[in-house]
């Protein structure tokens, strides 16, 4: 249920509101806009149905939200959700791009990396540290020794970093190694118990959607962070399964405008894992940011042919720098900026 408040509302009558909401067994969320403050009421509504709560002072109007997922949903926020962290700010107008090596698999190599995409317009730099792997055989990643490599990329290049959280016994790690975004792979998106143990912190969150999930049940899942607390979560389009055979997976351009009709949160598209195929991410990325995402995050490798995972889908510098050239070209024709 969503309480819009008059323009003229004051703090007090606004605590009002909550507090008669938490007595009935309810969350409330505050979202203060430019013009007027909504309160969202999670929970039972059966409960507050029957409450005049038009009655109470400060109240403009009462009204259900209908979809399953309240938190993010655009009925509760208006405004797009941005994440501000440090300098570099997702969700606003300028195009995040976050890139780097599938796995991180040695400082050397990662330096390189690091360097050569914040050259070339890069903020964030991803790298798999804990790797979810379909083989039991396949590297796993580095563990502890990759988060030290990615923070001393960082510490060089005063890049961001984006990496994957598969266990919560992880997370004094991630805050060792002052890890800026915490990426739950496509393998975790429904599992609710980490979602929630995510959502009791205020460490933004990168929400990858399931190979064979629909928006709906990713919305779903963002709701189980969101009802936590965390409120700084972007949603990661990076390909469904299909009965399509000529890409590793379909990369679904739909999602994207719908997830910003249906949410206020930010989205990222995932153009490496969608195509499997280093030759498709430019220009499935170049649809991604004509169609409304708010960032990228590319892989890329200085030898892809020795990479120890995904090095078919891994650009090469030269080829990130290319695709940066074009990238503005489309920024410029749809408004927005690199």
């Amino acid at each position: 249920m969503i309480i819009v408040m008059k323009a003229s509302a004051t703090e007090e009558q606004m605590q009002k509101i909550i507090d008669r909401s938490e007595s009935l067994g309810l969350k409330a969320h505050v979202s203060k806009g430019e013009e007027r403050t909504i309160i969202g009421l999670i929970g039972a509504e059966d409960k507050v149905r029957m409450q005049p709560l038009e009655r109470m002072d400060g109240v403009e109007k009462v009204m259900p939200i209908l979809p399953p997922y309240k938190l993010v949903s655009r009925e509760l926020r208006k405004q797009n959700t941005v994440i501000k962290i440090k300098d570099v700010e997702i969700g606003a107008k300028k195009i995040v791009i976050m890139a780097g090596p599938c796995s991180v698999e040695n400082k050397e190599s990662l330096l390189q990396i690091a360097n050569d995409v914040k050259k070339n317009g890069a903020t964030v730099l991803r790298g798999g540290a804990f790797k979810p792997r379909t083989s039991p055989y396949s590297f796993q990643g580095l563990g502890e020794e990759g988060l030290k490599y990615l923070k001393e990329a960082a510490d060089e290049t005063g890049l961001l970093i984006v990496t994957e959280l598969m266990d919560p016994r992880d997370l004094d790690l991630f805050y060792k190694y002052d890890v800026d975004i915490i990426q739950i792979g496509a393998r975790n998106m429904q599992n609710f118990n980490l979602l929630k143990e995510i959502g009791k912190i205020k460490k933004p969150v990168l929400l990858k959607r399931g190979m064979m999930s629909t928006i709906k049940e990713l919305l779903m899942s963002a709701e189980y962070i969101l009802s936590e607390g965390n409120f700084n979560v972007m949603l990661c389009e990076r390909g469904i399964r299909t009965f399509e055979s000529h890409t590793r997976f379909t990369f679904d351009v739909n999602a994207i405008p719908v997830i910003k009709k249906l949410s206020h949160l930010p989205v990222i598209a995932d153009p490496s894992h969608a195509t499997g195929q280093w030759g498709l991410v430019s220009p499935i990325s170049r649809a991604a940011v004509a169609a409304g995402a708010d960032g990228l995050i590319i892989e890329v490798h200085p030898k892809p042919e020795e990479a120890l995972s995904d090095g078919v889908q891994s650009l090469l510098p030269k080829n990130f720098q290319e695709l940066i050239v074009d990238l503005r070209n489309v920024c410029k024709a749809v408004g927005r900026e690199m």
